[in-house]
């Protein structure tokens, strides 16, 4: 019996609710660009994987893997049809002085 759980399978497991994602992806993109990403593509993992996705999408499985990586670039158009895909919509908050 394992004393302790994987970090990872829990947090996926969490990403699976939708309230929770949001908060999550928010507090991801308000660290930077490479956190968000990182964000986006653990709640993907979470609701299906990349593959799900570029199904719902119609986006290319490369150009999602692509964009979702630490050097990814995506477009906005590209970040409108993932966020619509997984149930969510971008929105803005005022930055802190």
């Amino acid at each position: 019996m394992a004393l302790t759980s994987d970090y990872q399978e829990e947090l996926l497991e969490r990403l699976s609710d939708p309230e929770y994602a949001a908060g999550y992806i928010s507090a991801c993109a308000a660290e930077g660009q490479e956190e968000f990403l990182l964000g986006l593509r653990n709640v993907t993992e979470a609701l299906g994987g990349v593959g799900q996705l570029a199904s719902t999408t119609e986006l290319n499985r490369q150009g999602l893997y692509d964009m979702l990586s630490e050097d990814g670039n995506p477009r906005l158009s590209s970040l409108f049809s993932v966020f619509g895909a997984i149930g969510m919509q971008l929105g803005c908050v005022p930055a802190s002085k």
